[in-house]
């Protein structure tokens, strides 16, 4: 599909989708009918998921989530390419290596909080318009850890701003017709980890969340999706 040429088929953006949730994300909406945008920082990775799912279903965006002038012309060209966004799935994030306050890395913060929380704010900002036009939906990934306590968590912290921050967006987004979801995770097997972990939850588990959350009815909104593990630690 050229950039000028305009699709009916609903359209998903998501950010952080080179890997890990994003990606299995992707993988599932396109099987279920729909058209993604993927934005992440490593084209390559992109390029290589858009080979996989086809070029006229899937949509590659280098974009730094931290960088709100670079991501508001990356939804301005999905627009342009497709004519519509009716989803987006802020997904992009990180953590720290440097557990706790007293221990913590100023420097691992600053990278965290612009992912967590500026990003998050930057990614709503920059598509709110397009999703006004289409009523359509916005959905992010906060944790489990944004709904507890953890002793010392700086990255527990910036998860609690994603919870709160999409039940504030929810509301409104309701005044125009539209929805946002908060999709809250236990620990996820993803690339946060070096060696596989059999007893998290798969990415394909929360695309399963995200699904789940888009298909509602007209008249219903979910406004959270909390998924932990169901295998035996």
């Amino acid at each position: 599909m050229s950039v000028t040429q305009q699709t009916k088929t609903k359209v998903i953006a998501i950010t952080g989708a080179s890997s890990g949730i994003g990606e299995a994300t992707a993988r599932a909406l396109v099987a279920k009918g729909y058209h993604v945008a993927l934005l992440a920082r490593r084209l390559d990775k992109l390029n290589d998921l858009v080979s996989e799912l086809g070029e006229d279903k899937a949509y590659a965006l280098k974009a730094d989530v931290s960088d709100f002038d670079t991501l508001s012309s990356a939804f301005a060209d999905i627009h342009s390419k497709f004519g519509r966004i009716d989803g987006v799935f802020a997904n992009a994030g990180t953590g720290v290596n440097s557990p706790g306050v007293a221990e913590g890395d100023v420097n691992e913060w600053s990278t965290m909080l612009g992912a967590n929380i500026n990003g998050l704010l930057y990614t709503a900002k920059a598509s709110l318009p397009y999703l006004k036009d289409s009523e359509g939906h916005f959905l992010l990934t906060s944790s489990a850890a944004g709904r507890m306590t953890l002793k010392g968590s700086v990255y527990g912290a910036t998860k609690w701003f994603a919870y709160g921050f999409g039940m504030n967006l929810a509301e409104e987004m309701r005044e125009w017709g539209g929805k946002c979801t908060t999709i809250c995770p236990g620990m996820v097997n993803t690339p946060f980890f070096d060696e596989p972990k059999k007893d998290k939850i798969a990415p394909e588990d929360i695309a399963e969340a995200v699904i789940y959350a888009l298909s509602s009815s007209k008249t219903a909104c979910v406004r959270e999706v909390f998924v932990m593990p169901a295998d035996k630690p």
